[in-house]
């Protein structure tokens, strides 16, 4: 199968790129160091259409499909990873009210969270459990009204700028996957408390917090979905989530490879730039074609996505988040030893791609899960 871009995806990743090159690169550092979340870029990144990317344009998003979903990503990443997480995953969250929440859901928060207004959190993770997500005790018990939302999150993208976030809890305790259920819940809702997590190693600029729920209040008409769907309604986006950081990882390998390049011509050893050297030939050759691997990979994850075969897009999708992820770890750091010494600090980005890398082999299922998936889809 061919995955050459259309016209109008190669114009949508050249405007992302020019985006990147001129708004967010020359924010990447700065971010970075005092891990900032970049708010001001927000209404900007919304007039691109690069948050939220998916929602329909009757909701005010730009109804793109995987493929170009995940160019954008791409591009963002390689800008900068931080940055790019944060606009990225400003909409993490919005699928889930898209595709099963009730119209004036979609109404009310599409619109706001595509224009850059109003940020959405996905609350999935516990602190006792990450890659099991059946396993979640977060409960919601019935009231005369509505329910009670009662436990805790963990590593909550958005948790401390969402204006809104959807709650995965367990409405029937005894049910296990079957017993989880979707709800819609405005993060100033009384109950509901958000401590930021800034003690992270990469993607400083994007947001993350830990969760308490005591005692919140949600009325009936913000159950996402049906009672008990929850658990199935997410598997339904893993493919989807799993072939972004796919997409992630991609970028910040090219971004890496982008800044040995120009490093190891412009570094001169011996009389001579050490791009001119075979050692440093056969590591950028590496380089690029572990990039290119990864970046076809995920390219065709997304197109079985579009052509809604599910079960090759749930390989696809692993086997792309498990390459790329893989890769992107280890072009980073073959970018440190061609920068030598200059690499090991903060002077040049590739120390910093190293950091961001890494999270791309842990978030949306471990590289250990994406190779159970794998295996069972092949086996």
């Amino acid at each position: 199968m061919a995955f050459s871009l259309t016209a109008e995806q190669t114009a949508v990743r050249e405007a992302v790129r020019e985006f990147g090159e001129n708004e967010i690169e020359p924010l990447g550092t700065e971010c970075d160091r005092e891990k900032r979340y970049p708010a001001e870029l927000m209404e900007q990144a919304a007039q691109y259409d690069l948050i939220a990317p998916e929602v329909p344009e009757k909701y005010g998003g730009a109804g793109m499909d995987s493929l170009t979903g995940v160019v954008v990503t791409e591009e963002l990443w390689r800008a900068d990873p931080g940055i790019g997480s944060a606009i990225g995953s400003r909409g993490f969250g919005s699928s889930m009210i898209q595709k099963y929440g009730d119209e004036w859901m979609k109404e009310k928060w599409l619109p706001k969270i595509t224009s850059g207004e109003s940020a959405c959190a996905s609350a999935i993770s516990e602190p006792a459990h990450g890659s099991n997500v059946a396993g979640i005790e977060t409960n919601a018990e019935r009231d005369s009204d509505g329910w009670v939302l009662n436990g805790s999150k963990m590593w909550i993208t958005n948790g401390t700028v969402a204006d809104v976030m959807v709650v995965m809890a367990k409405t029937d305790p005894n049910a296990g996957h079957e017993g989880i259920s979707a709800f819609l819940v405005p993060t100033d809702t009384h109950g509901l408390q958000a401590e930021k997590i800034d003690n992270k190693l990469g993607i400083r600029a994007s947001d993350l917090a830990e969760i308490v729920i005591d005692g919140v209040h949600v009325p009936e008409e913000n159950l996402i979905g049906e009672a008990g769907a929850g658990f199935y309604q997410l598997m339904d986006f893993f493919a989807s989530g799993r072939a972004n950081v796919a997409a992630q990882a991609v970028g910040t390998a090219q971004a890496a490879i982008d800044d040995s390049i120009q490093y190891a011509n412009e570094r001169e050893q011996f009389g001579q730039p050490i791009s001119e050297f075979q050692a440093i030939e056969h590591k950028v050759a590496e380089m690029a074609t572990n990039a290119e691997a990864a970046r076809s990979l995920t390219y065709r994850a997304a197109s079985a996505i579009d052509s809604g075969n599910l079960d090759m897009a749930t390989k696809l999708a692993s086997m792309a988040k498990l390459f790329a992820s893989e890769h992107a770890v280890d072009v980073a750091d073959e970018a440190i030893q061609v920068h030598g010494g200059a690499g090991y600090v903060t002077d040049h980005n590739v120390e910093r791609y190293y950091r961001d890398a890494r999270i791309t082999k842990i978030y949306e299922g471990t590289s250990e899960i994406q190779k159970n998936i794998i295996a069972d889809r092949v086996l």
